[in-house]
């Protein structure tokens, strides 16, 4: 027979019974599914075999898996020759009938259609194929219209969106948060953080990261916009940060405060997804175009396991828009951070995406502090997209210290007003005049130039943050270094390598602005590495020190060429 059920979940059917069914009811405990192997020859089979498939789903919940048994009667591209390499069976293939031959004559046969029909079908569809390529010729155009019109460098910057939220709101979605049904029993580890949400809250601060971002995902679930993330870990944190979902410290059944804000608010998901991450985002990617309306994230373990998806952004996510007209919203949540961990955890690889930057096809974004990525998130559903409104993908470099770092935290008034700002500059109040070094970075960095800064008492050296690399805003870092004196130094200042990290694209944009007062902008960082990290401890304290010590140092008050912090690394 053409179709053959090869039960690999084992059903309820007693031994006797199956023994006497056409079915092979062989069991393999690898795969939990019903595999369902069909000869390619018959179509027939092959719909048949879709439609049990699909009952099977849809009555019990789980997949199955279609084995169609078929075989390639051209080469790759239907270009190159097969037999080269395998005489033998081409021979067969050639020898062999079409599947449509094959369904010709048994729908002939069995008297269903005459010859002459089959024959005026053939040449139907052979005219129709031949019309529009003659169409095409005479318009001397081939058909590749799948690819979008360029954007225009006024396109890429879109209006700022309004994310800002009235305090009412918020305190709706921290009642929320801090809620729970009367019998729910709570971790007791739990209880504390809980109820210091809500108390932060009624103070007006300090918010740290989790409580931002919890406040991120509920006000647009609450204002009917779905929220969907998911990724290894993701209900409770990577780092224990987040719990989004709560599970009862009694009988273990979850509770998730996000999907009980409000009567009628739109869904909130959470899912902790397989260590698989090129078929998951693959997945997330699929989903952002099937429901532009919710905002769907996914979030790496940690930011290097994004390399284990390259394909998926690489040849998807990056040139979607442009390929074939398919803009995404999806959302990369990447931690990123150097903090000794080693070189399988503590970098994305901003370098990469920053590569795959063009025709304002991507937002890469590094925020620094709750607010901004409360702000981020919220724009990228009421906003991240460009002028003629299509949407983008956002790719978010997330912290790890800083989750929990006591000068990474924002007040209440910095989520119910402002928004996103792309270029962050001095706070300190110094007086610009008195500037003789800028200092340009961006992410964890900051906190320890500043907290190096204070403890050094240094008031000439202001620093710039860039929170978002692209599209890049030129303008606005252009503004902010033109509050300073001409003579005053330009450095960039990173945690990752020379040739990793941000350091090139900033410096690609940056030095134009500033070669017209005969300056060069200076570096300082690691030195090149084949590797994103030291695996010892001890050397990355070292090195974190000597990229602050170089940074603030006297000796790079006008720095004029590219200055590289750190001894070789030991062999």
């Amino acid at each position: 027979m053409h179709l053959i059920i090869n039960n690999q979940i084992g059903f309820t059917t007693p031994p006797e019974e199956a023994r006497s069914t056409p079915y092979s009811t062989d069991v393999a405990p690898m795969v939990q599914a019903p595999i369902l192997h069909v000869n390619g020859d018959d179509p027939e089979a092959g719909i048949r075999a879709v439609q049990l498939a699909l009952d099977y789903r849809q009555e019990f919940g789980k997949d199955g898996v279609i084995d169609m048994i078929s075989y390639r009667r051209h080469g790759h591209n239907e270009g190159d020759d097969p037999s080269y390499t395998q005489p033998i069976l081409y021979k067969k293939i050639r020898q062999h009938p079409s599947v449509g031959v094959i369904y010709a004559e048994r729908l002939v046969r069995e008297g269903l259609v005459s010859e002459s029909d089959v024959e005026a079908m053939r040449n139907r569809v052979k005219a129709w194929l031949s019309e529009g390529f003659e169409a095409g010729q005479q318009r001397g155009q081939s058909y590749e219209v799948q690819e979008l019109t360029p954007a225009t460098p006024g396109d890429a910057q879109a209006p700022k969106p309004n994310t800002a939220l009235e305090r009412e709101t918020l305190a709706r979605v921290v009642d929320a948060l801090t809620t729970f049904p009367p019998d729910f029993n709570l971790h007791p580890k739990l209880r504390g953080p809980v109820e210091r949400r809500r108390e932060t809250f009624a103070k007006g601060g300090p918010i740290d990261w989790a409580f931002a971002e919890a406040l991120a995902f509920g006000t647009p679930v609450r204002e009917g916009i779905p929220v969907r993330l998911s990724g290894q870990d993701s209900s409770r944190g990577t780092f224990t940060q987040r719990h989004a979902s709560f599970f009862d410290y009694e009988d273990g059944h979850e509770y998730t405060p996000l999907k009980n804000i409000a009567p009628g608010q739109a869904r909130f998901d959470v899912y902790d997804s397989l260590l698989s991450e090129e078929a998951v985002l693959g997945f997330e990617f699929g989903y952002s175009l099937g429901d532009p309306t919710t905002l769907v994230l996914w979030e790496a373990q940690f930011g290097d396991f994004a390399n284990g998806a390259q394909v998926m952004i690489d040849q998807f996510i990056a040139g979607s828009e442009v390929k074939w007209g398919q803009p995404s919203g999806l959302t990369l949540l990447l931690p990123h951070g150097y903090e000794g961990q080693g070189p399988e955890h503590s970098s994305a690889r901003i370098e990469r995406f920053l590569q795959l930057c063009g025709e304002n096809n991507l937002q890469v974004v590094y925020p620094s502090t709750p607010a901004q990525y409360f702000h981020l998130l919220r724009r990228q559903m009421h906003g991240g997209h460009d002028r003629r409104g299509v949407r983008k993908p956002l790719i978010a470099f997330t912290p790890k210290s800083l989750l929990r770092h006591l000068r990474a935290v924002s007040r209440v008034d910095e989520l119910a007003g402002g928004g996103f700002r792309e270029v962050i500059g001095e706070t300190a109040g110094m007086e610009a005049a008195a500037v003789t070094r800028v200092l340009l970075c961006s992410g964890k960095i900051y906190f320890d130039l500043v907290a190096a800064r204070e403890q050094q008492k240094l008031e000439g050296t202001a620093i710039i943050r860039i929170e978002q690399f692209y599209p890049f805003p030129l303008g606005e870092v252009q503004d902010e270094l033109a509050r300073y004196p001409e003579t005053t130094g330009v450095l960039w200042v990173q945690e990752e390598p020379r040739n990793m990290g941000a350091w090139r694209f900033v410096q690609e944009q940056v030095q134009p602005l500033i070669a017209q007062t005969r300056r060069v902008l200076g570096y300082a960082g690691r030195p090149d590495g084949a590797a994103t990290a030291t695996g010892s401890h001890h050397r990355h304290e070292q090195e974190q020190r000597e990229i602050v010590e170089e940074a603030l140092a006297p000796s790079g008050a006008r720095p004029s060429n590219i200055r590289v912090i750190g001894r070789r690394r030991a062999r």
